[in-house]
């Protein structure tokens, strides 16, 4: 839980003007945005405060919740994510968590393997973590946020 930035200017077109379309229905756009991607949660809401997205329900895994996130929150036009979801089967033990990285200008998911794992060549990880969201390793722009797994051991 807690509040994550992201790009304003950046991300999915999917919001329109913000003066052409009423909050509750710029909401309803983000809510079908993210449904697309086929996550399985319950009763998920969305909540729209100017340019903060409020994200709410319950969701099976933190490796979901964590991809909702970056799906809401890489849309033009939100800036800030506050994360209220709860994982229904959270990690048993002390299982490493995943991270956030926000993509900078000359970056790829080679050099972001690089950063994080020591090794260039693991960027199908980051790519595969971030499916639905990202169709191609090679289409990322800066100011994207991505979810950086942990290595399965």
């Amino acid at each position: 839980m807690g509040l994550l930035s992201f790009l304003r200017g950046a991300g999915a077109k999917v919001l329109g003007k913000k003066e052409d379309i009423k909050e509750a229905d710029r909401a309803e756009l983000i809510r079908e945005h993210v449904k697309r991607y086929g996550f399985l949660v319950e009763d998920l809401q969305f909540s729209l405060n100017g340019e903060r997205l409020t994200l709410s329900g319950k969701v099976d895994t933190l490796e979901i919740k964590n991809r909702i996130i970056v799906a809401a929150g890489n849309i033009e036009g939100i800036s800030e994510v506050e994360d209220l979801l709860e994982v229904k089967n959270p990690p048993e033990g002390a299982k490493p968590q995943e991270q956030f990285y926000t993509v900078q200008k000359g970056d790829t998911l080679s050099k972001i393997a690089k950063q994080f794992y020591g090794n260039a060549n693991k960027y199908p990880v980051i790519f595969e973590a971030n499916k639905p969201m990202l169709k191609d390793p090679d289409l990322i722009y800066p100011g994207q946020m991505l979810v950086i797994p942990a290595l399965k051991e």
